[in-house]
């Protein structure tokens, strides 16, 4: 099913397939993600609130070194991939 929200996931997605490619950086991908509000607002409200725990430890991570920080990157990044896919479903439903 289609939804008006596709080209703003699609970019959101975009963004995360960058960091996982080291072609961008986790400021990158969280500014493009919040940049959505639209998104965020048209979801229930856990998804905000899991979305933005998801890019804090993100950005959290990205102030110390892989082996000093508790949160792996590929994890969190994963966990996003999967929010996308949930967040793509529950808006083909609404």
């Amino acid at each position: 099913m289609s939804h008006p929200f596709e080209p703003q996931l699609a970019s959101m997605r975009d963004a995360l397939r960058n960091l996982q490619n080291g072609v961008g950086d986790i400021a990158a991908l969280c500014a493009a993600w919040r940049a959505h509000g639209e998104v965020m607002a048209a979801l229930p409200p856990r998804y905000q609130q899991v979305a933005e725990d998801l890019l804090g430890r993100l950005e959290a991570g990205s102030l110390f070194t892989e082996e000093s920080c508790s949160f792996s990157q590929k994890d969190l990044t994963d966990s996003l991939d999967t929010w996308l896919a949930k967040a793509g479903q529950t808006l083909a439903q609404a």
